[in-house]
């Protein structure tokens, strides 16, 4: 069975402002956990027990690099990262990293390169349970014809998201074209 990504060992967690709604940050003693918009599907509210606070160094940067994003200043994401889940899922969000901004990748081609062609429905069931948002990219993945395909945080936040990041969205379609980034 899955580890679900709110079962972590968190530590500190704290709800941030971001254009696209409320966000929860969640971080362990080795790094951030999660990222989920509020409304989101997984969102685990407040994780009871847990510290809720700014000031710890992993989330004030967390915070920091998130607004230096919605003003287009960052990128990609310089933080520590704690990914719990199966194996198979690990991978796969680890893949997402390799995603540059303004660029995307079809389930299909994320399979490709994951050396497993015919898994692209478990490529997508592992996207879309990506416990952190944004900083592990799954809004860059799309259908094979650069459709718009599900997000966990509502397609209208991926719309969001790939307009910040300078892609056109014109009714269900993404452009530019695909591209084949490196994934490790």
């Amino acid at each position: 069975m899955p580890i679900a990504a709110h079962t972590a060992p968190h530590v500190a967690q704290f709800t941030c402002d971001t254009p696209l709604g409320p966000a929860l940050i969640a971080r362990s003693d080795q790094g951030l956990t999660g990222l989920w918009f509020e409304g989101q599907k997984d969102h685990p509210k407040e994780l009871d027990g847990i510290n809720v606070t700014k000031q710890d160094p992993i989330i004030q940067a967390c915070v920091t690099q998130l607004d230096e994003y919605w003003q287009g200043k960052r990128t990609s994401f310089d933080l520590p990262l704690a990914l719990h889940g199966t194996p198979f899922q690990i991978q796969t969000w680890q893949a997402l990293l390799a995603i540059p901004q303004g660029q995307l990748v079809s389930y299909g081609q994320l399979a490709h390169q994951l050396g497993r062609p015919q898994a692209s429905r478990a490529i997508g069931a592992a996207v879309g349970m990506n416990p952190i948002s944004v900083i592990v990219p799954c809004h860059r993945v799309v259908g094979s014809q650069c459709q718009l395909t599900g997000y966990a945080g509502g397609l209208d936040r991926k719309v969001a998201l790939l307009e910040l990041e300078g892609l056109q969205v014109n009714g269900s379609r993404v452009h530019p074209p695909l591209t084949h980034p490196v994934l490790l």
